[in-house]
């Protein structure tokens, strides 16, 4: 996604705009190739905060590798058909069916929907107005009370801190799992939630320990995961020796630096095989010689509950991402 375009619309929410953008800003600054854009009908733009924002009237061009965002706003400040004019709608329309991703907060899946992009698809809101919508547009699948949904690169989110989320599934759809855990711990947040679950990402879920050690470790398996990491190396990383790592390692997260490693790649596999990989494939380029290994590690997690508060519904991830995790 060589550039993110916001579309503004009048009382817009601040947070459904600033939480995506300091996602791809942050990407940006770990020097990943994102542009940012902010359109809109006039310059200036009206937030329901009261802060005043000025935006480009004029479309960048965009590719199939692009991204347009559409912030949400305070529902009842616009009537029925929204504040999304007809040539935004167009664009939306054209930008995706020329294979490139839309992706709404909160109320900005009614401009998706207005766009005809949701007919047939799974898609979610704030749920304050997921009735709605799903009146609106009864050719929609909306999904309640989920932080975001995928359904053919039309990408919806519930709004608020969940335009964070679905930011940093993108940038792991794009550059991984590390990528986005790294972006997410620059931003002081405290995990990368996946649609219906508190915690999917294994990265973020078993980082909320103290040992300084541990997390010395967790950076490089984080990084290099899918490569060979001797427990003398991992230990010389962290500072300590390979007993002291491997107790410290098990007290801090409940698993041994290679069951974190085993569990990071399995969980991007999971990701792999969910859009389109084969096993074999998915197995390689996660550094398993072979696919066994994999398909062993992928029926263990599948009897393993999940943690406590998760939830296994679909959202949109594949659901052996899900079960994965």
């Amino acid at each position: 996604m060589a550039r993110v375009v916001f579309l503004l619309v009048p009382q817009l929410h601040l947070l459904d705009l600033a939480g995506p953008a300091q996602v791809f800003s942050a990407a940006a600054d770990l020097g990943l190739d994102y542009r940012l854009h902010y359109v809109a009908e006039r310059e200036q733009v009206p937030s329901v905060q009261g802060v005043p924002l000025v935006a480009a009237t004029e479309w960048p061009e965009v590719t199939p590798d692009d991204l347009i965002v559409v912030p949400g706003w305070r529902p009842r400040a616009h009537g029925p058909g929204g504040p999304v004019g007809a040539d935004d709608l167009r664009r939306l329309a054209a930008h995706h069916a020329a294979g490139g991703t839309v992706a709404s907060v909160c109320a900005g899946a009614y401009a998706l929907g207005a766009a005809g992009l949701l007919d047939g698809r799974r898609c979610t809101t704030h749920h304050d107005v997921q009735d709605d919508l799903a009146r609106r547009h009864p050719a929609a699948r909306v999904v309640r009370d989920v932080l975001y949904v995928v359904d053919d690169r039309v990408v919806s989110s519930a709004g608020i801190a969940s335009g964070i989320d679905v930011a940093l599934h993108l940038v792991a759809t794009r550059h991984g799992p590390a990528t986005a855990a790294s972006i997410a711990r620059t931003m002081v947040v405290y995990a990368r939630r996946n649609g219906d679950e508190q915690q999917a990402s294994a990265m973020m879920r078993h980082r909320s320990h103290l040992s300084d050690a541990v997390h010395r470790v967790q950076d490089v398996i984080d990084s290099r995961y899918a490569e060979p990491l001797p427990l003398a190396d991992l230990a010389a990383a962290g500072g300590v020796a390979e007993r002291t790592l491997t107790r410290l390692f098990r007290q801090s997260t409940g698993l041994t630096p290679l069951g974190y490693q085993q569990l990071l790649r399995v969980e991007r596999a999971e990701h792999l095989i969910g859009h389109g990989a084969t096993v074999e494939a998915a197995a390689r380029g996660v550094g398993f010689t072979d696919a066994r290994m994999l398909r062993r590690l992928r029926a263990r997690a599948r009897r393993t509950p999940p943690p406590a508060g998760s939830s296994r519904r679909g959202t949109g991830t594949p659901p052996a991402a899900s079960r994965a995790a």
